[in-house]
This record gives structure tokens, C-alpha cells and sequence, in this order.
């Protein structure tokens, strides 16, 4: 019997709990519907299910090929099983294996970016913890996070954590950058309700199309 390598373990793994984590969704809504014995309108499902899935699975599609090369096998299983992957798992999986030095298509790659994930993954579930504690022995603390002194702050974060992640590329790989940052840029000024999965598949792309001309052309 052939020896099971480790990415063949990741993919083995990865679908199980991908379908356990379906599984464990869909249950909710099911048992609740079995429990009082009252079931949707299918017709009205259909009808809202048709009109989402128009614009979120073809989005969801590209996600998964704009960020399987950039976290790995592990990471993109994961990334995809807890969620916020904009926002929190591409940038520390990234950030980790820009500080050890390691390229996310390498075995090293794969680990650093499925340690660091997980990682965040945990930590983020120890913070919601916490603020939940203090949320419901403190009700007035959710005015200060949202009314108060740091509500602006808060609407900065995501900006914060890409902006600080893409400054140190930016800064390595000026030349490259210039390109990708114009066309973006462009895109947004006539086109700023884009979904985010569909603009980092294109900034994916417009990336590679301009390295690979400024490399032919022999400008880098």
C-alpha cells in the first residue's frame, strides 16, 4: 500500500471536514424546522437562493483560485473553514512566510502558512470570547466601540492591516508595483462596488501580465 504524503493527507482531511463543516450548517436550519414542524416556502428559497448565487458563487470560485496559491493546500482549507480571509488569514499567512523566508508553493510554505493561520484562527475565537464577556456584563462598553472615541478606528482596521502588509512589497518591488497600482486604482475610480474576491483575482492577474511584460522588456 503507497505511503500517504503529506499534501495527500492535507486534500484527505480538508474534505472531510469541508463537508462535516456543510453538514454541521445546514443542520441548524434543518433541526430547527423539524423541531417547530414548520418548513420554508421552497419557491421563495429558490427565487432568493437564484438571485444571490448569481453574484456570490461565481465571486466564490474566485477565491478559491486567487487564494489557493498564495496560502497552500492547508491554508486554503482552513482559511475557508473559519472564515474572515480577506481581512485576517491571507495577510498573517503572508506576513509569516515573508518573515521566514519561505515561498507558499514549498513544503516549508505549506506549514509556516497552516501553523499561522490556525493560529489566527484561535486567537481571533479567544478575542471574540473575551469582548463577549465584556459585552454582556458591560452593555454601555458597545456604545464607546461604536459610537464613542474609537468607533472611527474600527472602520479603519482592514485598511490598516493591508495597507502596512502591502508597503513593505511595495517598497521591495517598487517597479513591479507601479502597474498593478495604476490599473487597480483606475478600476475602483469607475468601478468602487466591485466584490473584493473578484478585485484581488484581477489585481492577481494584472500583477503577473505586468511583471511578465516589464521582465521581457528588461526593465526589472
Amino acid at each position: 500500500m503507497k505511503k500517504r504524503t503529506y499534501i495527500d493527507s492535507v486534500h484527505f482531511y480538508g474534505r472531510i471536514w469541508c463537508v462535516l463543516a456543510i453538514i454541521a450548517l445546514l443542520a441548524v436550519p434543518v433541526l430547527m424546522c423539524l423541531h417547530l414542524k414548520v418548513w420554508p416556502d421552497w419557491g421563495v428559497v429558490a427565487s432568493g437562493f437564484a438571485s444571490v448565487a448569481i453574484l456570490f458563487y461565481p465571486t466564490g470560485v474566485i477565491e478559491v483560485i486567487a487564494y489557493a496559491p498564495l496560502l497552500g493546500s492547508g491554508g486554503t482549507y482552513l482559511s475557508f473553514l473559519t472564515g474572515n480571509i480577506a481581512n485576517l488569514k491571507l495577510p498573517c499567512a503572508l506576513n509569516s512566510m515573508e518573515n521566514a523566508k519561505v515561498r507558499a508553493n514549498s513544503e516549508e510554505g505549506e506549514i509556516i502558512s497552516t501553523i499561522s493561520i490556525a493560529a489566527s484562527a484561535i486567537v481571533t475565537t479567544l478575542i471574540i470570547a473575551v469582548f463577549v464577556l465584556i459585552f454582556a456584563v458591560n452593555p454601555a462598553f458597545t456604545k464607546v466601540m461604536s459610537e464613542g472615541a474609537l468607533a472611527p478606528a474600527f472602520k479603519q482596521v482592514t485598511y490598516a492591516i493591508f495597507g502596512s502588509l502591502a508597503a513593505t512589497y511595495f517598497v521591495k518591488h517598487w517597479k513591479i508595483s507601479i502597474f498593478p497600482i495604476a490599473v487597480l486604482s483606475l478600476i475602483l475610480v469607475f468601478a468602487g462596488s466591485i466584490q473584493i474576491g473578484v478585485l484581488i483575482f484581477a489585481g492577481v492577474a494584472i500583477s503577473m501580465l505586468g511583471a511578465h511584460v516589464m521582465y521581457k522588456l528588461k526593465w526589472v
